[in-house]
């Protein structure tokens, strides 16, 4: 499958962007920090005066242990630096006049505005780092990502169901390899998916280097003729797969334009399977064509989320698995994800980190895998359960 990465931005348009972040962020935490100390100084003089109206006590000294707000922010300097306040455990006369005040402002400042452009650097400019990683990182109430030379910072959706996969938990091996681990056990499972671009497929090999289960693209329907093919590989593949017994799945490539073409496709794809065995999902292909020049490009989100319905619906009714493919333009723009919480997702972002909340059952991380027994290229997945 091909999921279109746009990379041509403008740089200007990313200076002015980080520019723009810079300034938000750091005006944010200003404000609060600024309404914290406000706050903190408001209620440390309130006590100083209370106390010494009631003990006449000459000054006050403040145990920060017990007399102040708690933690400190990352990254702000100690109380006893910042403005005369005690450090940790050591009683000290309090010091809260304006320029006191004003000292301690300055260098909370300095101190974050610091650690904003430093973590920016490093997301921008580290060995994976690049802009839309850095966007991504500052705001994670967004789904960021380039589409037709803009951004696009879509919401994040309450009404999706979200998965509870640990950002840390991902690992790479050696050999390139996505895994998920959990207390030291891998829980991840290994697949591929392929196609008649792959050739001919030694599958006795495949299942030797530890490959559990195999997407195999069962046909299409043509972008332009909106003729249905068969993959010419399929029962190859299909037949392959099952002698030397690597769990299989199906997938379709629709250009639907109808649910009457969807339910055309669902009955095509039904009957294929007969003879084979299918344990893993039927999936129903959404993607866009390159530069949207598919028939089905230009219908509705309600057109194309009826239309995936359908096809779910028929394959479940024929007793089969349903699922989804798609990318994040797929699952932002092209579907109502609310709709689709039912069927399972498999989901297309080819980079070192599993950048999508919603709940996904497998994650195509990487279209230029290398598998013995496969002469060209392949895609490479991880699922999260087995089938």
């Amino acid at each position: 499958m091909q999921t279109k990465r746009i990379r041509s931005l403008h740089i200007i348009i990313i200076l002015l962007l980080i520019i723009t972040i810079i300034s938000l962020t750091f005006a944010g935490v200003m404000g609060a920090l600024y309404v914290r100390e406000v706050k903190e100084v408001g209620r440390l003089r309130g006590e100083r005066e209370q106390l010494l109206a009631d003990q006449a006590l000459p000054a006050l000294s403040v145990d920060v242990e017990d007399g102040t707000s708690g933690s400190q922010e990352p990254g702000m300097e100690d109380a006893e630096s910042a403005g005369g306040v005690a450090a940790a455990g050591q009683d000290a006369p309090l010091d809260l006049d304006d320029a006191g005040i004003a000292a301690l402002m300055q260098s909370k400042e300095a101190e974050v505005e610091q650690s904003i452009k430093d973590r920016m650097r490093e997301l921008v400019t580290g060995e994976d780092g690049s802009p839309l990683k850095m966007l991504r990182s500052f705001f994670p109430e967004n789904l960021i990502y380039s589409f037709e030379n803009e951004y696009v910072f879509a919401p994040v959706l309450d009404e999706v169901t979200k998965h509870s996969l640990l950002d840390e938990n991902f690992q790479k091996t050696e050999e390139g390899l996505m895994q998920y681990v959990e207390n030291g056990t891998v829980t991840s499972h290994k697949g591929i998916d392929v196609s008649k671009y792959q050739g001919d497929i030694d599958w006795n090999a495949v299942r030797e280097e530890g490959i559990e289960y195999a997407f195999i693209r069962l046909g299409l329907r043509g972008y332009e003729s909106g003729k249905i093919v068969l993959d010419d590989f399929y029962d190859a593949n299909m037949k392959g797969a099952n002698e030397a017994g690597v769990r299989a799945g199906v997938y379709f490539f629709t250009q639907a334009v109808t649910v009457e073409e969807a339910q055309e496709e669902a009955a095509f794809v039904i009957e294929h399977l007969a003879g084979y065995d299918v344990s893993c999902p039927v999936v129903f292909d959404v993607e866009r064509i390159s530069g949207g020049k598919g028939r089905a490009d230009q219908i509705t989100r309600e057109e194309r989320t009826a239309i995936t319905i359908a096809f779910c619906e028929a394959v479940r009714a024929a007793g089969y698995t349903p699922m989804i493919y798609g990318n994040v333009v797929c699952f932002t723009q092209l579907l109502d994800m609310p709709q689709l919480n039912a069927y399972e997702k498999w989901y297309a972002f080819y980079d070192d980190y599993m950048y999508m909340p919603y709940e996904v059952t497998c994650w195509q991380y990487t279209e230029k895998g290398r598998v013995d027994g496969i002469p060209n290229n392949v895609d490479l997945n991880i699922s999260f359960k087995v089938w």
